[in-house]
């Protein structure tokens, strides 16, 4: 569905909720919409629950607590309490889940993301999961080796037994296939709804003069930055005009930083940290290509908010990336991650089919859309009352 019949479907979505049994709705969450480490998945979770909201459900949602930030607050027509530590807020919730009053008209929706919070423990009405990929090898890579091993027997052995009952809703068939093969969950009850994007995301402004490449996102390991950065070394010495954006804050920040001077880089490889609104958009609009080496997505948000702004993407060839690409028309999937320098110089080289890649983008980025990821995952919610 284009993305200018927003108004047929938020029409669809409020028809939907008017003939529910269901009045509330109740969200779980590791981190909040502003907890300085959000990402694709705080962003979904706020745009679906703003858009209940705004069609009359009653949405709250419980996360773990944001540094030096409210406890309670109101967004977008729904309710925020933020308590607990990274680890403590799992046990919490799951306290409160056991001491919330039965009612027919409450529907809980959990974001499992890595660590679960086991709501088929706690809670026995109408209930969905939002699961956007495995994070197999993250584990490794995010945590201490004890650490590492209790996070992914829980998330490949000990969970997936007690979810596989539950409607499961993923953002890619690429994600459900992995999420089939590695968690063993059985495929009917793994539904694809894909995400939506930002209305502020469209095409517009002036092409940059000189070839260059924007990347966006959490400054984490998981992103592998510091592959993206070797590998623009290495097409810099064949594309000598090129620049680079890496935008985003993280943790791994000074070490990639200290890669980018040891490659020579500080000049033409630009790190800003978090942008605003405005500044994202101007970047995805101005850069010839995005790009991404993440080692594992959901989707890949980022490739199709700059797809919406008419740039183009060269990007890993992994599960998630498979939904939000279309290879070879809105972008270009790359199974080898040391081989993203080489089409990155195909491209960047080729101006024809650039154009047509850049128009493949937006063409699918017009089917992308936030009313209809509300609507949908709000059916499934509500089949499960019915």
């Amino acid at each position: 569905m284009a993305r200018d019949e927003d108004g047929i479907e938020s029409r669809e979505l409020e028809e939907l909720v008017a003939a529910s049994r269901l009045d509330e709705v109740h969200m779980v969450a590791w981190r909040d919409l502003d907890d300085p480490e959000a990402g694709g998945s705080e962003l979904h979770a706020h745009r679906v629950a703003s858009r209940w909201a705004e069609a009359g459900l009653r949405v709250s949602a419980r996360t773990s607590a944001v540094p030096n930030a409210a406890v309670e607050l109101s967004r977008d027509g729904y309710s925020v309490v933020r308590r607990g530590g990274r680890y403590g807020v799992f046990g919490q919730v799951a306290l409160e889940g056991l001491r919330r009053p039965v009612s027919p008209s409450l529907g809980v929706v959990e974001i499992w993301n890595g660590m679960p919070f086991f709501s088929p423990l706690w809670f026995k009405g109408p209930r969905i999961v939002f699961l956007h990929h495995v994070h197999g090898e993250m584990w490794e890579m995010a945590l201490s080796k004890g650490l590492a091993m209790l996070g992914n027997s829980i998330e490949s052995g000990i969970a997936p037994r007690l979810y596989r009952s539950s409607t499961i809703v993923t953002l890619s068939e690429s994600s459900k296939e992995e999420i089939v093969e590695r968690l063993r969950m059985p495929p009917e009850r793994v539904h694809v709804v894909p995400p939506g994007i930002e209305a502020r995301f469209t095409a517009g402004g002036e092409l940059s003069s000189q070839p260059s490449v924007v990347a966006v996102g959490r400054l984490v390991p998981v992103k592998r930055f510091d592959l993206l950065l070797r590998q623009l070394a290495i097409a810099k010495r064949v594309v000598p005009e090129l620049t680079a954006t890496i935008i985003g804050e993280g943790y791994e920040r000074g070490d990639l930083e200290a890669l980018r001077s040891s490659l020579g880089a500080d000049e033409w490889i630009s790190m800003p940290g978090r942008v605003s609104d405005a500044e994202q958009v101007a970047a995805y609009r101005s850069a010839w290509l995005v790009a991404s080496s993440s080692l594992r997505e959901g989707w890949g948000m980022t490739l199709t908010e700059a797809a919406a702004c008419g740039t183009p993407s060269v990007a890993t060839d992994i599960a998630g990336h498979r939904d939000a690409v279309r290879d070879g028309t809105s972008g270009i999937l790359v199974a080898d991650a040391e081989r993203l320098s080489e089409v990155f110089v195909e491209v960047l080289g080729d101006e024809g089919r650039r154009s047509a890649l850049a128009k493949g983008a937006l063409d699918y980025a017009e089917s992308l859309t936030w009313e209809r990821t509300a609507t949908e995952t709000f059916r499934l919610l509500d089949q499960m009352a019915r």
